[in-house]
């Protein structure tokens, strides 16, 4: 391992996942029609090859409880920062949610998608908060997979605000709400994500963690069937949860 590995390898180092980036002159936070931001390059650049690497390799399709054994050094590193209670607060203070590092927190992990994926949803009321950052080194000039801050609930093309590409380093985070509506236009292939859900309780988080267990031990006997069912989806499929 080189130096710089090392360096990024090593929790003493200092966060990978500084909120001070969220500073950033570029950083939009608006409270209407929902609480949400959108930051760019809250990662390090010299980061991007070691978390490429560990990033944990699915055999299938979706979001998956994250698990220190599927990844290698830089991602647990990462999934730690997310789930601090700094990173939290940090968020929270932006979205008007006084001590969100307080709830407990559930923690996703996603390397590809079928075209199931994607449809227009506002999250479940178990999640108070939910953020998402973007691993992805590059992205092509296409609108699929990239993701959109929603005004309605049957129109994907109806955005609050210009779609974000899931380019590395890019987070989007947003107060869940009645109104908070998201998604993205069908995309099959790689999209690596994690995500971080702030939790209404230890219990919702329990009942989460079991479904997302028993969704991947799914996906892993029966993933052919889940692209199929997927593959003819409405661009402006939505599901309220």
């Amino acid at each position: 391992m080189n130096a710089a590995a090392e360096t990024l390898n090593d929790p003493a180092a200092g966060p990978l996942l500084d909120p001070r980036r969220l500073d950033r002159a570029d950083t939009v936070v608006r409270d209407q029609p929902f609480a949400f931001l959108i930051a760019r390059e809250q990662l390090p650049a010299d980061a991007a090859a070691d978390l490429a690497r560990d990033f944990p390799r699915y055999p299938n399709a979706g979001f998956f409880p994250h698990e220190a054994r599927d990844c290698g050094p830089s991602v647990n590193r990462l999934v730690a920062d997310l789930t601090s209670p700094a990173f939290a607060n940090a968020i929270g203070r932006r979205l008007g949610i006084p001590d969100l590092g307080d709830k407990p927190t559930l923690v996703t992990i996603c390397r590809s998608l079928n075209k199931r994926h994607g449809t227009i949803h506002t999250d479940s009321r178990s999640k108070i908060v939910t953020a998402l950052v973007y691993l992805n080194e590059s992205w092509p000039d296409i609108s699929e997979g990239c993701f959109r801050f929603l005004n309605r609930i049957d129109d994907i093309d109806d955005l609050v605000v210009p779609e974000v590409r899931p380019l590395y380093g890019h987070l989007v985070a947003f107060r869940r709400a009645d109104n908070s509506f998201h998604g993205h236009l069908p995309h099959e292939g790689e999209r690596r994500v994690i995500q971080v859900a702030w939790l209404t309780s230890e219990e919702e988080k329990l009942r989460k963690t079991q479904r997302g267990k028993f969704s991947r031990l799914f996906k892993k006997l029966f993933g052919g069937i889940d692209r199929r069912l997927g593959a003819g989806r409405d661009r402006n499929a939505a599901h309220r949860d």
